[in-house]
């Protein structure tokens, strides 16, 4: 878009994060006796609520025997919405050196988006469901901080808050003997993520050009005026130095490189050169 083609894999990148938070929940079962006897991983996937239901009922396919397994975990993307009290002025910007010393990437600053995720727990009995939410609701105080790499360009690493909004129970069963029952918790969070936009190149400014008006006691512009050209300047030896007639030729002068100031200011009066 405006003549920019690019792609960050941003909201890929919230999508992974927040289903590797949920990924290795256990749910044991004890015996009478209070010994365990089996612990069961609780699978996590990205889909609609719906699409789990549906399978919780029959095989789309018509070609399997074996229902879906509780319990199951699903997540997905409910909304995305602009945060304004997040955003920061957009001439910032994020700044990263190669080893090419007079070049370099820079970005402007992200835009703010909360990103709304539901995540729906499924289970077919009480016990295996306050097992899943006690693993996870202790670790939300409202929210928990992921730090991902998100623009490996620039070796930009951002801290990401995951934040807890609420939770939802629902029971699918309905009396029917036939009917498979499923408890369902659905927990709702907002990631508090930013979208970036193109990468950019840009080499190291070597010459800036001042022009300098003298105003009157009246407010208006004088016909003085002056020119000062400012580059840097380094001897071929090493040192820093302000004489333009002992320095090397800007061009060979790197960005990390000690050198020091040259300033070349020319005056003008009426329009003619002074000097």
């Amino acid at each position: 878009m405006f003549g920019h083609t690019y792609y960050h894999s941003i909201i890929r990148k919230y999508i992974i994060m927040f289903g590797t938070m949920f990924n290795d929940i256990d749910v044991q079962r004890f015996n009478t006796a209070g010994q365990r006897i089996q612990t069961l991983r609780v699978p996590v996937a990205y889909g609609p609520k719906e699409k789990f239901l549906v399978r919780l009922a029959q095989d789309p396919n018509f070609d399997k025997d074996v229902a879906i397994s509780l319990p199951r975990m699903s997540f997905e993307i409910t909304s995305m919405n602009y945060n304004s009290t997040r955003k920061l002025p957009s001439t910032q910007k994020n700044v990263y050196t190669y080893s090419d010393k007079d070049q370099l990437k820079y970005q402007y600053t992200p835009v703010p988006f909360d990103i709304n995720i539901a995540l729906s727990v499924y289970v077919k009995n009480a016990d295996d469901g306050v097992q899943i939410l006690e693993g996870i609701l202790p670790f939300f105080t409202p929210e928990w901080t992921n730090s991902i790499h998100l623009i490996p360009e620039l070796k930009l690493k951002m801290d990401v808050p995951v934040v807890f909004n609420d939770i939802s129970t629902e029971d699918t069963y309905d009396g029917d003997f036939a009917t498979r029952r499923a408890l369902i918790h659905t927990l709702n969070f907002t990631v508090k993520g930013y979208l970036f936009g193109p990468v950019r190149n840009q080499g190291v400014i070597k010459r800036a050009v001042t022009t300098t008006n003298i105003e009157t006691t009246d407010g208006s512009s004088s016909s003085i005026s002056s020119i000062t050209t400012t580059t840097p300047g380094l001897t071929a030896n090493g040192t820093p130095t302000t004489d333009s007639s002992i320095s090397i030729p800007s061009a060979q002068i790197d960005s990390d490189d000690d050198f020091g100031y040259i300033e070349d200011q020319r005056f003008f009066e009426g329009g003619t050169d002074s000097v």
